[in-house]
């Protein structure tokens, strides 16, 4: 951003400027559904932003999600929320539900926009020399705990409970409770970084580096291009 500026806000760096024309905040989220919640409420109170676009990685759960795809959410849950007997499993106490939906028009259009960006990203990405086919993008169930799920039994433990569940990650539905509080339009998209088992595709950090941070520049660039034309 060319005219970026930073504020410190809850113990965060908030970097606000503009991207393709368009007046952004951009910020860490940090790591498990506390942290993620207060970023999310800083961004919804303390700087009024209009949407909230949440992009990182996770582990794949769906059969058909391979490590370097996108999964876009439809619904999210926090699959370690169990206030049995006095709520159902994953139920959200107050709320009575236990799943958490972005706007249907709003994840229509941003799954359009990642499939537009990821269309080339072979141009900055250098897929074949780390052993990842063209990414493909999904739409589904992302499911949200406070646990890094890296086990094959862990995984299963999450299929047997939700069954159509294609991710799984550490800040997504905390971020959705947050935007349903204050009525706040939101997405969150993931790149798969691994398959959430015992095996490793690649050093996580690298991971990160080379595949799911230029993917989520081209998305978000193609994303605020997009918005501009609507």
């Amino acid at each position: 951003m060319p005219d970026e500026t930073s504020v410190r806000c809850g113990a965060r760096v908030f970097w606000r400027g503009h991207l393709h024309g368009r007046e952004v905040v951009v910020t860490l989220s940090g790591i498990g559904k506390v942290a993620a919640a207060i970023t999310a409420t800083l961004l919804a109170d303390a700087f009024g932003v209009s949407q909230i676009w949440f992009t990182g990685v996770a582990g794949g759960l769906g059969a058909e999600v391979r490590v370097g795809d996108v999964v876009v959410a439809d619904a999210l849950v926090q699959h370690d929320m169990d206030a049995s007997p006095l709520f159902p499993r994953h139920e959200l106490p107050g709320l009575g539900r236990s799943r958490l939906h972005p706007p249907a028009e709003l994840t229509e259009w941003v799954q359009q926009g990642v499939e537009r960006a990821l269309v080339d990203v072979h141009q900055h990405v250098p897929l074949h020399a780390l052993g990842l086919p063209q990414p493909r993008v999904h739409r589904g169930l992302i499911a949200s705990g406070d646990q890094f799920v890296a086990s094959a039994a862990d995984t299963e433990t999450l299929r047997h409970h939700l069954p159509d569940v294609l991710a799984v990650e550490m800040e997504g539905a905390a971020v959705a409770q947050v935007c349903d509080a204050f009525e706040l339009p939101f997405v969150v998209l993931r790149t798969i970084s691994d398959r959430a088992d015992a095996s490793a595709h690649l050093d996580f950090t690298r991971f990160v580096e080379q595949v799911a941070s230029p993917y989520s520049l081209a998305i978000v660039s193609a994303l605020l291009k997009g918005a501009a034309q609507r």
